[in-house]
């Protein structure tokens, strides 16, 4: 029942007192976006106004927007790399913050195979606690009643390391599920999840994701929405239902805990939730045993009312896939954020996933736009625009200031503006720059790839063959999903062709070149398949052009694109492929960082 209209916001009736104060504060901060940005900027400079970084601009305690602008370049996490590790190394003085640095968040975009390090300070927390607050008074406003049941969410803690001074490194979601602000999270009706905080936290992906599981079928009479941070990852749960639910039902037939779950606090906390439970188990084996598996999610867990995953950017792939699984449920992408900072919010998340439009917060941190042309491969970074002031329709890279000492810093996210909620603006999140593949968390760039065809190739040389030309798509018809990357070869000697052997450690060679995300997610998280390369006829990539002039690309600028998503093209390119090659083991990998 909607609380007093003495209460009421904007935004709709409120669901309860607590969901009005926090519609009120999204009022707040949005109506007074240019005053509280302002403010933000202002506390950010004066607190750290003694910083090495900031004297050596000479800012001298200033904080107003003007001198901060014409003094304070913009710049990239390369620019930052010496500061940084510094402070990785265990240089304590105030380098970028007046604040300790009290740990690094290691964001998934990455630099010479490694994650980058984002340095950041305790009260930080708080601030990302203040936003994941907003997102149930919201998501109250259109959906009801989410305080009668629960939330089965898959959510996974990943490796950890330390720097050579002795701080934390690991994933901005990790450092959140592992804080108090988590696990001593206060009860909320309306935000309960069926999986445990010790499934949760638990390091190993199989025994997480296996009791997560078990958890969400025992409760499946009380789950009103499924979720987990990426649609890959909702997916990659589903694939587990196809693989493990005979071992699941058998688990709920008797009672007893599979014996591959061997974490201790898991098993002492699973012991207080499993029972056996044979009509729940014949139910579970007599859907799973179907081969058809549309609508499976609505099946097993029928009061299912949305999916919160995100499904925006290169996850927008699994649209499809979701929508056969779950019989075209909602998709609700609630929140954007970056291990840099946290962003904003989606005011109406329960809208269709091309028009997911995200409301900037302003006392999240200073924020500017430099104006992105698609046509030019650089923008020049002068001119930025302040938060209130982009237009909409027009596209910007996101430029970040935040408390925890990064200033002027390009996160490489491009959105285009699609509104205003009162003076703040609402933007649709376009691409990452720069990037070709991604199939989770992974982000691989053309640079990249091109390392890694030159890398493989050179397993071609003793057989006088070289790779003519190359492109590439994410394959999310899989689960996982992988990289394919079809290979025009040049063959100077039929007599002495490479092997299928051979071409299939090309296919390793490419994965040991690409980034520590990127093994990361096929070594520790199977979220990530073996990569498939697939040899096509020679003359493919001359018809590739010839298509493409046909539909009216120019024959003087056209180069063959690294990256390929249209159908007509990628059916093209299949129906020449002599080939298909895949890795035949995985890529080293190791949680340690390279000192």
């Amino acid at each position: 029942m909607a609380v007093d209209s003495v209460l009421s916001s904007p935004l709709g009736p409120p669901a309860c007192e607590k969901d009005a104060k926090a519609l009120q504060f999204i009022e707040e901060m949005t109506r007074n976006a240019d005053a509280v940005q302002q403010r933000v900027l202002d506390e950010i400079l004066t607190r750290n106004s003694q910083t090495e970084y900031l004297k050596r601009f000479k800012l001298d305690g200033v904080s107003d927007r003007e001198t901060f602008k014409s003094r304070i370049p913009v710049v990239t996490y390369e620019d930052l790399q010496p500061e940084i590790q510094r402070i990785a190394n265990g240089d304590r003085s105030p380098i970028l913050s007046a604040h300790p640095i009290s740990e690094f968040l290691t964001s998934s975009g990455t630099s010479a195979g490694e994650r980058k390090l984002m340095p950041t300070i305790k009260e930080e927390l708080d601030r990302r606690q203040l936003l994941y607050s907003l997102l149930m008074p919201v998501m109250n406003l259109y959906v009801p009643g989410l305080d009668k049941g629960k939330g089965l969410y898959f959510l996974f803690i990943k490796s950890e390391t330390k720097t050579p001074g002795g701080l934390l490194a690991r994933p901005v979601l990790t450092s959140y599920y592992k804080s108090e602000h988590f696990k001593s999270r206060p009860h909320d009706p309306y935000n309960v999840y069926t999986s445990p905080n010790e499934a949760i936290l638990c390091a190993d992906s199989f025994q997480s994701m296996y009791t997560q599981m078990l958890c969400g079928l025992y409760e499946r009479e009380q789950v009103l929405r499924l979720g987990a941070v990426f649609a890959s990852g909702l997916v990659r749960a589903i694939r587990f239902l196809q693989l493990h639910w005979p071992q699941l039902a058998h688990d709920i037939r008797t009672g007893n805990l599979n014996p591959q779950i061997t974490n201790l606090s898991l098993c002492e906390r699973m012991g207080k939730i499993m029972r056996p439970n044979p009509e729940l188990a014949d139910f579970v084996a007599g859907e799973c045993c179907k081969e058809n598996w549309e609508g499976i999610i609505t099946r097993i867990w029928p009061k299912t009312k949305y999916l919160d995953v995100i499904v925006t950017g290169a996850m927008a792939q699994y649209i499809p896939t979701l929508d056969y699984y779950s019989g075209g449920l909602p998709k609700a992408c609630t929140m954007y954020a970056a291990s840099e900072c946290y962003f904003g919010l989606n005011l109406n998340p329960m809208c269709k996933p091309s028009e997911v439009s995200y409301t900037i917060m302003p006392n999240m941190g200073y924020f500017e736009f430099l104006p992105h042309d698609s046509t030019t491969t650089n923008s020049s970074p002068t001119n930025l625009v302040d938060l209130v002031d982009v237009e909409v329709g027009k596209e910007y890279e996101l430029v970040i200031t935040t408390y925890a000492g990064l200033y002027r810093y390009r996160v490489g996210d491009i959105l285009r503006v699609t509104g205003f909620h009162n003076s703040a603006p609402q933007f649709h999140f376009v691409r990452r720059k720069n990037v070709l593949l991604s199939i989770d968390a992974d982000k691989t760039d053309e640079a990249e790839l091109q390392k890694a065809v030159e890398n493989a190739s050179k397993l071609l040389r003793e057989f006088n063959t070289s790779v003519v030309e190359y492109t590439s798509y994410a394959d999310t018809k899989t689960i996982p999903g992988h990289y394919v990357i079809y290979w025009e070869l040049l063959m100077k000697d039929l007599k002495n062709s490479p092997s299928d052997e051979v071409l299939n450690k090309c296919c390793l060679a490419m994965e040991e070149s690409l980034n520590t995300v990127y093994r990361q997610g096929r070594v520790a998280c199977n979220s990530i398949g073996p990569l498939e390369i697939r040899v096509v006829k020679n003359g493919t990539f001359e018809e590739l052009m010839d298509y493409a002039i046909s539909r009216g690309a120019s024959i003087n600028q056209y180069k063959v694109p690294r990256c390929v998503n249209f159908a007509p093209i990628l059916e093209l390119l299949d129906s020449r492929v002599m080939s298909s090659h895949f890795s035949p083991s995985l890529p080293q990998w190791t949680p340690e960082r390279r000192r």
